[in-house]
This record gives structure tokens, C-alpha cells and sequence, in this order.
């Protein structure tokens, strides 16, 4: 089972973009996905996370700007960011509890997705 993030790239401030995070291999279900990011120099912090049932929460600094949402049927999960500000800039990386057809529950974090956003 992995996941793999895509989507990152350089914007300027205002901008927007949207990332996505796709969960691939002997996968039974998905209960919550979500995302962190580590900025430049600092400790990797959550973004986003939502339920299988679609209920999402946010970090206070991206409410009203950044959404979450999720494809279940293509156990897919991705982070419409807008108005983007240079703080935002980060390495972007999406996570999963994921439960495989062999009934394992493991909590999964995928590679990372750059997103730079100029001033």
C-alpha cells in the first residue's frame, strides 16, 4: 500500500493550486485522509484532514482558503489551495489510515509534493 502525492509547483501570491494523493495497492478502506506540510526550516505541521464520511478539519492558518475533499471511489484525496501566501510555501505531504484486503490497519504517510509560492 502507498501514496502518492502530485500537484505542487510555483505560484505566485493570490495564486492557487491543487494537490492530490492517490492510495494504490491491497486496500480494504480508507477511514480518515489528510494533510501536512513543512515549511522551509521548521517541523512538519497539519494542513487538512477529512472522514470517509467527508467531515473536514482545518489548521487555522489555511480556514477559509484551503478545502479538502476526497474521491472514496478512487481512494483519492485532494487540497484545493487558494489565495495563496508565501507562508504557505512547504513540502506538502498527504496521509491515510488505511485498512489492507489482509485486514491490517496502518497509518500511511506518502512522499511529498513541493509547493513554492513567490511574493
Amino acid at each position: 500500500v502507498q501514496l502518492q502525492a502530485s500537484g505542487g509547483g510555483l505560484v505566485q501570491a493570490g495564486g492557487s493550486l491543487r494537490l492530490s494523493c492517490v492510495a494504490s495497492g491491497s486496500i480494504s478502506s480508507i477511514s480518515s485522509m489528510g494533510w501536512y506540510r513543512r515549511p522551509p526550516g521548521k517541523e512538519r505541521e497539519w494542513v487538512a484532514t477529512t472522514t470517509s464520511r467527508g467531515i473536514a478539519t482545518y489548521t487555522d492558518s489555511v480556514k477559509g482558503r484551503f478545502t479538502i475533499s476526497r474521491d472514496n471511489a478512487k481512494n483519492t484525496v485532494f487540497l484545493q489551495m487558494n489565495s495563496l501566501k508565501p507562508e504557505d510555501t512547504a513540502i506538502y505531504y498527504c496521509d491515510a489510515v488505511i485498512t489492507s484486503l489482509e485486514m491490517d490497519t496502518i497509518a500511511l504517510m506518502g512522499d511529498g509534493t513541493l509547493v513554492t509560492v513567490s511574493s
